[in-house]
Protein backbone atom coordinates (compact mmCIF):
# COMPACT_ATOMS: atom_id res chain seq x y z
CA UNK A 1 0.00 0.00 0.00
CA UNK A 2 1.51 3.06 -1.15
CA UNK A 3 2.10 5.86 1.89
CA UNK A 4 1.98 8.94 -0.71
CA UNK A 5 -0.11 11.82 -1.10
CA UNK A 6 -1.46 14.03 -4.42
CA UNK A 7 1.05 17.04 -4.48
CA UNK A 8 -2.22 18.99 -5.39
CA UNK A 9 -3.64 18.54 -2.37
CA UNK A 10 -0.53 19.29 -0.29
CA UNK A 11 0.25 22.53 -2.63
CA UNK A 12 -3.77 23.53 -1.62
CA UNK A 13 -3.69 22.81 1.88
CA UNK A 14 -0.55 25.01 2.80
CA UNK A 15 -1.43 27.52 0.34
CA UNK A 16 -4.64 27.69 2.40
CA UNK A 17 -2.35 27.67 5.80
CA UNK A 18 0.44 29.39 5.02
CA UNK A 19 -0.21 32.97 3.10
CA UNK A 20 3.76 33.36 2.95
CA UNK A 21 3.72 30.01 1.00
CA UNK A 22 0.81 31.02 -1.20
CA UNK A 23 2.49 34.60 -2.10
CA UNK A 24 5.80 32.48 -2.90
CA UNK A 25 4.04 30.44 -5.46
CA UNK A 26 3.37 33.87 -7.71
CA UNK A 27 7.26 34.93 -7.48
CA UNK A 28 9.80 33.81 -9.17
CA UNK A 29 10.71 33.22 -13.19
CA UNK A 30 8.07 33.76 -15.94
CA UNK A 31 8.15 30.07 -17.04
CA UNK A 32 8.40 28.56 -13.82
CA UNK A 33 5.14 30.71 -12.37
CA UNK A 34 3.44 29.93 -14.76
CA UNK A 35 3.84 26.00 -14.81
CA UNK A 36 3.63 26.67 -10.97
CA UNK A 37 0.51 28.86 -11.20
CA UNK A 38 -0.74 25.66 -13.43
CA UNK A 39 -0.19 23.66 -10.79
CA UNK A 40 -2.14 25.50 -8.02
CA UNK A 41 -5.12 26.23 -10.41
CA UNK A 42 -5.14 22.24 -10.71
CA UNK A 43 -4.80 22.50 -6.82
CA UNK A 44 -7.80 24.63 -5.98
CA UNK A 45 -10.60 25.14 -8.63
CA UNK A 46 -9.41 23.00 -11.17
CA UNK A 47 -9.27 24.15 -14.87
CA UNK A 48 -12.99 23.57 -15.60
CA UNK A 49 -14.21 26.04 -12.91
CA UNK A 50 -11.46 28.58 -13.57
CA UNK A 51 -12.82 28.30 -17.18
CA UNK A 52 -16.37 29.04 -15.31
CA UNK A 53 -15.27 31.68 -13.63
CA UNK A 54 -13.48 33.60 -16.13
CA UNK A 55 -15.84 33.26 -19.24
CA UNK A 56 -12.63 31.38 -21.12
CA UNK A 57 -11.75 28.30 -22.69
CA UNK A 58 -10.48 25.41 -20.59
CA UNK A 59 -8.09 24.35 -23.51
CA UNK A 60 -6.70 28.25 -23.56
CA UNK A 61 -6.30 28.71 -20.29
CA UNK A 62 -4.01 25.43 -20.40
CA UNK A 63 -2.15 26.83 -23.25
CA UNK A 64 -1.76 30.28 -21.34
CA UNK A 65 -0.22 28.33 -18.38
CA UNK A 66 2.18 26.35 -20.13
CA UNK A 67 5.52 27.32 -19.83
CA UNK A 68 5.55 28.51 -23.25
CA UNK A 69 2.07 30.51 -22.72
CA UNK A 70 1.70 33.94 -22.99
CA UNK A 71 -1.36 35.20 -21.03
CA UNK A 72 -1.98 38.63 -21.43
CA UNK A 73 -2.37 40.66 -18.27
CA UNK A 74 -6.03 40.48 -18.27
CA UNK A 75 -5.83 37.17 -18.37
CA UNK A 76 -3.06 37.11 -15.60
CA UNK A 77 -5.48 39.67 -13.61
CA UNK A 78 -8.54 37.31 -13.47
CA UNK A 79 -6.81 34.46 -13.23
CA UNK A 80 -5.09 35.56 -9.98
CA UNK A 81 -8.86 36.78 -8.99
CA UNK A 82 -10.03 33.56 -8.69
CA UNK A 83 -7.15 32.09 -7.28
CA UNK A 84 -6.97 34.57 -4.63
CA UNK A 85 -10.66 34.28 -4.22
CA UNK A 86 -10.35 30.56 -3.71
CA UNK A 87 -7.31 30.46 -0.88
CA UNK A 88 -9.01 33.50 0.98
CA UNK A 89 -5.51 35.57 -0.04
CA UNK A 90 -4.91 39.23 -0.77
CA UNK A 91 -2.01 40.41 -3.10
CA UNK A 92 -0.17 43.53 -2.94
CA UNK A 93 2.20 45.46 -5.68
CA UNK A 94 5.02 47.71 -4.66
CA UNK A 95 7.34 49.48 -6.50
CA UNK A 96 11.30 48.43 -6.00
CA UNK A 97 13.53 51.43 -7.03
CA UNK A 98 16.47 50.57 -9.11
CA UNK A 99 19.76 50.55 -7.94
Amino acid sequence: MALTRSYKHTIAERAQRDPEFAQALFDGEPEISRVILRDLVNATVGFEGLAKETAKPSKSLHRMLSASGNPSMDNLAAIFAVIRKALGVNMQVHGVPTA
